[in-house]
């Protein structure tokens, strides 16, 4: 290995690790010296708007997350159960409610309290979710609702008069989001600042879309659940930052680098599998070392297409026009989400599974998430009886450790595996 390939192998994740620490200890000092924080969610991002103001981000998703991960989401779960919460609500919500119970100490640092919180229509838990915030800190709560359809097959056509009556709403209510910006921070807005933020996220986007296509390759250089739930995270957090840009363009470096000497993601790869939801943060080195162990690796996500910044196919914000090209993509990005990957997704993996050479898809049932949960038993039989595609249900949870179940997990991953096998056999592959 040359002395450059040395350099380049590698690089990724110790970038990713900077990036993840500088975002948490910009988070830790604000909440120290009082700088304005504005709480969001991955689906329907205001990055651009809000960097404008020189908001500092909060993703709460992303923070519960990080406490699984760290073993640690049982103790804030306990807090917000103890406070009043069922144990049924989902769990990202209860171990923020937890983590604001305990005055925002987090493993990674301390979270500042919001100066602001924002919500979609994309999630049905988000409203709610932001009204705990306004009734423990007494902050200003702005909800941005979006139109779109739920339901297969339906796309939005901007040349439709209903999209631009659509997009003319959402762009009216953002005007008003800038108005209370205003008022919080106390700047005026800047659109030429939002233009640059804009531009950066257009070019973030195709590096990010580049990443994604270099997993086509064979074997693939990447697990879509391991490394692609930090690509998701910085793609959230550094949306419209250079930094953003320059760690997808580092990743992309590395994954040509990775393919160049015929490095896989696992030594042997033999199943080529997608997943449909996310992983089980409590247990996630388990969570891949169950498919791993068999040769499987995610070549592709679900939450990869959607969560991971709401890049829809063909994004680019319009730079002449940015207010109305902001308010255009994130209607593109609710109708994508309502309509695709996240809520009716069977066409979507039947898709996937053609164009990214698939072998089987693992659905992955979220207990205390009912939206992207329910009907993926009905999305596997759907998939067996009409394309023929192997599937795998299985249930747990993001956050809450009390749901994960190993030996009942593994021997249906382990069923799931031997299934793919006798089939490859009888094909002759």
């Amino acid at each position: 290995m040359t002395a450059q390939a040395q350099d380049l192998v590698g690089a990724t994740r110790k970038e990713s690790r900077r990036l993840f620490d500088s975002w948490w200890q910009e988070m830790t000092a604000a909440a120290g010296d009082g700088r304005p924080t504005a709480y969001v969610f991955v689906m329907g991002s205001f990055n651009e708007l809000l960097r404008v103001f020189d908001f500092v981000i909060n993703f709460p998703e992303i923070t519960a997350l990080q406490t699984a991960v760290r073993g640690q989401s049982m103790a804030y779960l306990q807090a917000a159960e103890d406070y009043g919460f069922s144990p049924d609500i989902c769990g990202y919500v209860k171990v923020d409610v937890g983590l604001q119970l305990k005055g925002g100490e987090h493993p990674h640092g301390r979270v500042p309290r919001p100066a602001l919180a924002l919500a979609t229509n994309m999630c049905n838990t988000y409203v709610k979710w932001a009204e705990f915030w306004e009734h423990h800190y007494g902050c200003p709560v702005f909800v941005l609702d979006l139109p779109a359809w739920r339901g297969a097959g339906a796309a939005p056509d901007p040349a439709d008069p209903a999209f631009e009556r659509d997009r003319r709403y959402v762009e009216g209510q953002l005007r008003e989001l800038i108005a209370l910006c205003e008022r919080i921070t106390g700047r005026p807005f800047d659109i030429d600042r939002l233009r640059e933020s804009m531009a950066e996220t257009n070019r973030m986007a195709a590096v990010y879309h580049e990443v994604l296509a270099l997993n086509r390759h064979r074997p693939a250089p990447f697990n879509a659940a391991r490394e692609g739930i930090t690509y998701q995270g910085i793609a959230n957090l550094y949306r419209g930052a250079p930094e953003g840009t320059q760690f997808f363009a580092l990743a992309r470096d590395e994954l040509r680098e990775r393919i160049r000497l015929g490095l896989g993601t696992v030594p042997d790869e033999k199943f080529r599998l997608l997943l449909a939801g996310t992983a089980c943060y409590t247990h996630f080195k388990r969570f891949v070392e169950l498919f791993e162990s068999w040769g499987g690796v995610f070549v592709l996500s679900t939450y990869m297409i959607f969560a991971g910044g709401g890049f829809v196919p063909g994004f680019g914000y319009d730079l002449t026009r940015p207010l109305e090209s902001l308010a255009e993509q994130m209607l593109q990005a609710a109708w994508w989400g309502f309509t695709g990957s996240m809520f009716y997704p069977q066409e979507w993996l039947a898709n996937a599974v053609r164009d990214w050479g698939v072998d089987g898809i693992c659905l992955h049932g979220v207990k205390s998430c009912r939206t992207t949960s329910t009907g993926l038993p009905d999305v596997r039989e759907w998939l067996r009886t009409q394309r023929d595609v192997p599937g795998l249900f299985i249930q747990s949870d993001l956050v809450d450790a009390r749901l994960w179940s190993d030996a009942q997990i593994k021997n249906r991953v382990d069923a799931f595996f031997e299934a793919l096998a006798a089939r490859k056999a009888g094909a002759g592959r």
